[in-house]
């Protein structure tokens, strides 16, 4: 699907019309903050599955999930 991208100050100027550019065509618009993706203005789409249902199949790597763990097999993300 394409995206558009825009700064936000133009998107404020002209938010209504994006808006109703999103809700016809059903493209999506990207929001810019000096030049780096911080929002997607896009179509709602309803999601009438339950949470495991949502969730399935998301799993990528599973292994050895019995397996203790330890302190040190934490790793900090910063």
């Amino acid at each position: 699907m394409k995206q558009e991208h825009v700064s936000k100050s133009r998107f404020k100027a002209m938010a209504l019309e994006y808006m109703r550019r999103v809700e016809t065509s059903g493209e999506s618009v990207v929001i810019t903050d000096r030049g780096q993706p911080t929002v997607e203005i896009r179509r709602y789409r309803s999601d009438r599955r339950s949470p495991l249902e949502t969730l399935k199949g998301s799993v990528v790597d599973f292994n050895a999930p019995t397996d203790p763990v330890a302190e040190d097999d934490w790793e900090a993300v910063s």
